[in-house]
């Protein structure tokens, strides 16, 4: 009786759906999408302020799953751009290249902000950013 009060209680609290444990993976319709196009400046260097590195990121068309435009430098297009929506957060991810190779970056937007990280493979590194808008 009380192992069954307190599993009762666990699932109270932790909002878990028994019966749809897969309910709080839906999508947020809700958000607004058109936030992320524009022309963002992304900063490449958040740890180290006295570096002016920075990239930019154009967001031409978003639609419910997915992006496109440019990213690091211009010409450089937004391939595979995939927007998720779950738990209330607008998240997205996509692939680039250059001459030097494939970048896999994704990130998450929050309060006019958006935060990032970009992995390449041929150049063995991964790179934490942020951004910002310029304009819409």
């Amino acid at each position: 009786m009380k192992i069954t009060f307190l599993y009762s209680l666990l699932l109270l609290f932790t909002g878990t759906n028994i019966t749809n444990p897969n309910s709080n993976r839906i999508s947020d319709k809700s958000l607004d999408l058109a936030l992320l196009k524009g022309a963002w400046t992304l900063d490449l260097s958040p740890e180290n302020k006295t570096d002016d590195n920075f990239a930019k990121m154009t967001i031409t068309s978003v639609s419910e799953n997915s992006l496109e435009g440019t990213f690091y430098r211009d010409g450089v297009k937004i391939r595979e751009g995939r927007i998720n929506t779950q738990r209330g957060i607008l998240y997205a991810a996509l692939v680039s290249s250059d001459n030097s190779g494939t970048y896999n970056t994704s990130f998450y937007y929050n309060d006019g902000i958006i935060y990032g990280t970009t992995h390449s493979v041929d150049k063995d590194f991964l790179a934490v950013w942020t951004a910002t808008k310029t304009s819409k």
